[in-house]
């Protein structure tokens, strides 16, 4: 994004600062076998989105914050066959056994985390992830996953209109292709979400 486009968004007043409040919580979006491989889903820098992660949902553990994941997943015989799955008819084979659409093992669910099944780009829409995370007090979400583009931004839009606080760990999230991540990123900082890195994210809210 050029300097001239990024003053024209000031100027226009976006880009406010969208402070972190606790209680925080962690959503982790999409880090499934089949994101993980080039020759499947995956790609880009979404290796490094899952490596730092692992860090990531350490820290969550540690400070005991709510942590949900999520996995596409669609019904064996295709039955719930969608707008999204036409899209990109690969969807259809993200099924509850199918080997890529479970979780990586580097971030296996533990117990007590809630693992959200969803066959949109959203993580809240038609799911009860807003009303799991309201119960539980969480002002602020913390996101990483794949894609930034995709799933993240549609789970990040959500968040927000939902009256959660997004803030998107940069080097947490990634995508198959870099221009994608990158003008995404550029986006919801603008009009959505904090966007900060690990490190910058800890620094903010003080862990």
């Amino acid at each position: 994004m050029s300097t001239n486009e990024g003053a024209v968004y000031a100027q226009q007043g976006f880009g406010s600062t969208l402070e972190p409040k606790a209680p925080y919580g962690l959503l982790i979006i999409d880090l499934v076998n089949g994101f993980a491989d080039p020759a499947v889903f995956g790609g880009g820098n979404i290796p490094e989105a899952i490596e730092n992660t692992q860090t990531l949902l350490a820290t969550a553990r540690e400070q005991g914050w709510p942590v949900a994941h999520t996995r596409i997943v669609y019904a064996d015989d295709g039955a719930d066959n969608n707008i999204f799955s036409i899209k990109v008819p690969g969807m259809l084979g993200l099924t509850e056994d199918a080997h890529n659409s479970h979780i990586v093992p580097e971030l296996a669910p533990a117990p007590g985390e809630f693992i959200v099944r969803k066959n949109v780009p959203s993580a809240f829409f038609g799911t009860p992830l807003a009303a799991w995370l309201t119960q539980r007090g969480v002002q602020t979400l913390l996101v990483a996953g794949a894609v930034t583009s995709g799933c993240v931004r549609s789970s990040v839009v959500d968040a927000m209109q939902l009256g959660f606080r997004p803030l998107v760990v940069s080097d947490c999230v990634g995508d198959r292709a870099i221009g994608p991540h990158e003008a995404n990123l550029f986006d919801m900082r603008q009009k959505y979400a904090t966007v900060a890195t690990r490190e910058e994210a800890m620094k903010l809210i003080g862990v």
